[in-house]
């Protein structure tokens, strides 16, 4: 079987230029849905991480400011490093229970 092959008219394959190109729409602003519609899940990871046990926040939905700040929340809280980024924080260290504690306290109350 062939595939067919898409082209541009003008022979075009790439642009640096980030107005070039408009085939496809501006992603949507995300809403932040209310604390007890956020289906959050905790969970303990180590791989690819050389070992190290790293506590897992995943299924935020909203904007990336509030993912940072209930991100920065949850690393003061716990006294640790970590990252928050495409609905994912990260927090490193084993803080499991405590961070569903906490989340659960601030209004998540669909949290596991």
């Amino acid at each position: 079987m062939s595939k067919k092959h898409t082209a541009r008219p003008d022979g075009l394959a790439y642009s640096t230029n980030k107005d070039f190109f408009n085939d496809y729409p501006d992603d949507e602003p995300v809403e932040t849905l209310p604390k007890d519609k956020q289906k959050l899940r905790v969970k303990l990871d180590s791989k690819q991480r050389a070992g190290k046990v790293v506590t897992l926040v995943d299924g935020f939905v909203g904007t990336g400011d509030d993912l940072e700040a209930l991100g920065k929340q949850l690393k003061t809280k716990c006294g640790v490093g970590g990252s928050a980024k495409d609905g994912l924080i990260i927090l490193q260290g084993e803080y499991k229970e405590k961070v569903i504690g906490w989340l659960k306290e601030w209004g998540y109350t669909q949290t596991k």
